[in-house]
């Protein structure tokens, strides 16, 4: 039977990463350690050292088919398949055939040559996977038609990234290394954008990764590891359903985040028979949260909660586990043992468990209450101790009783005595040391089954068991005392802190301050009222007439509804309205300097035009006025010449005076939003062509690339070109001698781009958004230019017809400014092939 052959996949973010050239170097290394390796197909698309790395290796001669009257050549599969050599490198797995041949795809050739026990080499990109197409699409605008199954490629001997950082792939294709001279300007400004190239990549990583991923997880599989392998950073969270479920949540994103490709991943454990309690609306709204959070939900079954949290924990990988701290209160703990978190703790192993807090937990942000005594609950529990506790160690002294062990038996109801002072206080001990003093008399002291004084240090026996009970009953209430005292303390100065912090967060003081206040005074609902107006809120008011007011600042005020405060609890409260001041005086500062900046960057402009009018109105009123005055001079025998060139002076001077009052006017309109607009269809070589004849800028100063086909931009005419003259006057004032400016066009998604590209010396970035700035020049020294209004002007025309204009760096050096504008199309897009589709057949 013949072993099927391995293919190995070169895969790459986008065209021209270097795919075809590392399958040929990698046949080169092949054929020098004595394999048999031949080119099936290899697509040098006209790169000069993709080709020459073929030399050397043998070639399958293509086929010839004809579609349509036009010739192409494909891969020769039958003709491979008779060579068969041990390696095949086959470019372009997501290549379509031409009808007529064998298979529809390539990559079902690919399968006959593996089924024949040929080894492939072959390249991919990533945007031509399967399962990646819809995402590709959201990012670069271009649908993708030639794809290749998930299956098919997971199931390949080995896959392999061929990398190369984005803007090294900017460089490659401005120097003419990936496409052809005519192709690179609007390969740079549609597909091979730096964000779409960066996205591109960070696919095709996770893609790799996942991959990996899964190829771990099968050996782990294969080979029985239960450890933790720590290659990536997993974070299940334990949810059951309660309030607290998001909050985990969110801290588990978090957690994840903080490494790259890191996991979310959620968990509810439900019972066998399906008792368990949970809120299905809860679970419901935190599966939508994990969604959202790009992280996966799971349900498992399991009688043993922590058993099947570690267990899950550890089939996915895990290297963190968020568990919500326990609701249960401390008496409840102490009845009935260790909780969940304790438990899974106790079984994690390698996995670290974080414990969140929240206000469910027993140890919740809500302040103690200032009882100054045990709670009730103990005193319940020393009684308890003291009916239960008594009978059992009255059993277990009559067993032994004699007439040696009466001081023992003393001593062993004092103890219990003691016990029950120090878990129920004062009440419940006195109640054990008279229970005590009767069990002694009435069955271990003689007379028995008799309850009779008649010693007087019997009596003081008894007198001492309650004076006992009592003092150490003090000590205990003291204690408690103290304790309760300084947990409120230390929750005042949490809650302090965080107000404090709240406050200089700034953005959602408010909020949080309402949010905490509610909190830590255990409230249905706190409300911040300004007039009629609910500035914030916390909670739902209940029906109760309980309703405490505090004014905060002059008509506002802090209501908190449910409960009748305290007067300790109304020096935090002071406390808390005290912030509630500084945030709300915070918020009106900052109403106040929103309301005062287009006041400022209105004075600015004003100052900046008063300084431009100094000169720039100067200059053409004087040439003008000293024309208008030459002719009207009497004794000045003027020639024809002369008079002419007067003339022509003072009409050059008021034009250029009206040009000037026109873009004032224009400025003034788009700042005040005035400025009228007329969309319609509009055809951009019908707009670039009175642009060219109104600056009188020829062939030889402009070069010409308009790739867009019958696709037409929702513009006013009249506007888009002024912004053309505009952007034309500066290109050709700063292109190099003999430098051609060129505008090119091109489409992408629903958007037609209008570059005009210049050569000069360009803008650092860093001033790149100062150009668009009223009454800027360049170097603010040629006072020759006018205003400086032409680009400010040109932003806010391209703007008011929706859309935008940008400068970008020209490869090689120089200024490209480019328009982008809605397209409205005359024929469905879905007829023609993709505009720009930069790796047809990858």
């Amino acid at each position: 039977m013949t072993r099927p052959g391995q293919l190995r996949v070169l895969l790459g973010a986008a065209p021209g990463v270097g795919k075809t050239y590392t399958m040929l170097e990698e046949g080169r290394r092949l054929i020098g350690q004595g394999a048999d390796v031949v080119i099936a197909v290899v697509e040098s698309h006209g790169r000069s050292a993709t080709a020459a790395m073929t030399a050397g290796i043998p070639a399958v001669p293509r086929m010839r088919v004809s579609h349509r009257g036009v010739e192409l050549d494909e891969m020769d599969l039958a003709a491979v398949l008779t060579r068969s050599p041990r390696v095949a490198l086959v470019d372009e797995l997501a290549h379509t055939n031409a009808p007529g041949t064998r298979n529809e795809k390539r990559w079902q050739d690919v399968a006959e040559l593996l089924a024949a026990g040929i080894d492939v080499i072959s390249t991919l990109n990533i945007q031509h996977i399967e399962s990646l197409t819809d995402v590709v699409e959201q990012i670069t605008g271009a649908a993708q038609r030639e794809t290749v199954p998930d299956s098919f490629l997971r199931a390949a001997a080995q896959v392999e990234v061929v990398d190369l950082a984005p803007q090294a792939l900017r460089d490659r294709l401005t120097g003419g290394l990936v496409y052809p001279a005519e192709r690179i300007d609007a390969a740079l400004s549609n597909y091979f954008r730096l964000g779409n190239l960066t996205a591109l990549r960070e696919l095709a990583l996770l893609w790799l990764a996942d991959e990996v991923d899964q190829a771990l997880t099968g050996y782990r599989r294969e080979h029985g590891i239960q450890a933790t392998w720590e290659a990536r950073e997993r974070v299940v969270v334990a949810l059951t359903g309660g309030a607290e479920g998001e909050t985990l949540l969110r801290r588990g994103a978090r957690i994840a985040a903080r490494s790259a490709g890191g996991e979310l991943i959620a968990v509810h454990v439900t019972s066998q028979d399906g008792l368990r309690s949970a809120n299905p609306a809860a679970l419901t709204q935190q599966r939508a949260l994990v969604e959202k959070l790009n992280g996966t939900y799971h349900q498992v079954i399991g009688e043993d909660i922590p058993t099947a949290l570690v267990e899950f924990a550890r089939s996915v990988n895990a290297t963190q586990l968020v568990l919500g701290a326990s609701r249960r209160g401390r008496l409840s703990a102490a009845l009935t043992g260790p909780g969940i978190g304790a438990s899974v703790v106790r079984e994690s192993g390698d996995i670290d468990v974080h414990m969140v807090n929240h206000a469910a937990a027993g140890g919740s942000r809500a302040l103690p209450p200032l009882t100054g005594a045990l709670t009730v609950k103990r005193r319940i529990l020393g009684l308890a101790l003291a009916l239960v506790g008594g009978p059992i160690l009255t059993a277990l002294l009559a067993v032994f009783r004699s007439e040696e062990s009466i001081t023992t038996d003393v001593l062993s109801f004092q103890l219990l005595v003691v016990l029950v002072a120090l878990v129920g206080g004062l009440w419940p001990a006195l109640f054990a040391a008279v229970l005590s003093g009767i069990t002694l008399d009435f069955l271990f002291i003689e007379p028995l089954y008799a309850v009779h004084i008649h010693q007087p240090h019997h009596l003081l026996a008894l007198v001492l068991y309650v004076v006992i009970a009592s003092l150490v009953s003090v000590i205990v209430d003291r204690a408690a005392r103290y304790t309760r005292a300084s947990r409120r303390s230390a929750a005042e100065s949490e809650l302090i802190q965080t107000i404090a912090g709240s406050v200089l967060r700034g953005e959602n003081a408010l909020q949080a301050l309402v949010d905490r206040t509610r909190e830590a005074f255990q409230l249905p609902g706190v409300r911040l009222v300004r007039g009629d107006e609910v500035v914030a809120r916390a909670g739902e008011p209940v029906a109760d007439d309980r309703r405490t007011e505090v004014p905060v600042v002059e008509g506002v005020t802090l209501e908190l509804h449910g409960a009748n405060l305290a007067a300790s609890e109304r020096r935090l409260l002071a406390v808390v309205t005290a912030q509630l001041a500084a945030a709300l005086e915070h918020e009106r500062l900052q109403q106040t300097a929103e309301t005062i900046e287009p006041i400022a960057a209105s004075d600015r402009v004003r100052g900046a035009l008063l300084s431009a009018l100094s000169h720039d109105l100067r200059r053409p009123l004087a040439s003008a006025t000293a024309a208008v005055g030459g002719l009207k001079t009497a004794d000045v025998n003027l020639t024809a010449h002369d008079r002419r060139e007067l003339l022509d002076t003072a009409d050059e001077s008021l034009r250029a005076l009206g040009t000037l009052v026109t873009d004032l006017l224009d400025v003034s309109r788009v700042q005040a939003g005035a400025l009228s607009i007329a969309n319609m269809p509009v055809d951009p070589a019908e707009v670039i062509a009175p642009a060219l004849d109104e600056l009188q800028l020829g062939p030889q100063d402009v070069a010409l690339r308009l790739q867009h086909d019958d696709s037409t931009v929702l513009a006013d005419p009249v506007l888009l070109q002024r912004v053309l003259v505009n952007l034309l006057a500066n290109a050709h004032r700063y292109a190099p001698e003999g430098t051609p400016v060129k505008i090119t066009t091109s489409t992408f998604s629903d958007r037609l781009e209008i570059r005009v590209i210049d050569h000069g010396p360009g803008v650092p970035a860093q001033k790149a958004d100062d150009i668009f700035i009223p009454f800027q020049r360049s170097g603010d020294t040629d006072n020759s230019t006018g205003l400086g209004l032409g680009l400010a002007l040109s932003r806010g025309f391209v703007e008011a017809m929706g859309g935008t204009l940008t400068p970008e760096e020209t490869p090689g050096g120089g200024l490209t400014m480019v328009i982008s504008l809605r397209t409205h199309r005359t024929t469905h897009r879905s007829e023609r092939e993709p505009h720009e589709n930069p790796d047809r057949g990858r």
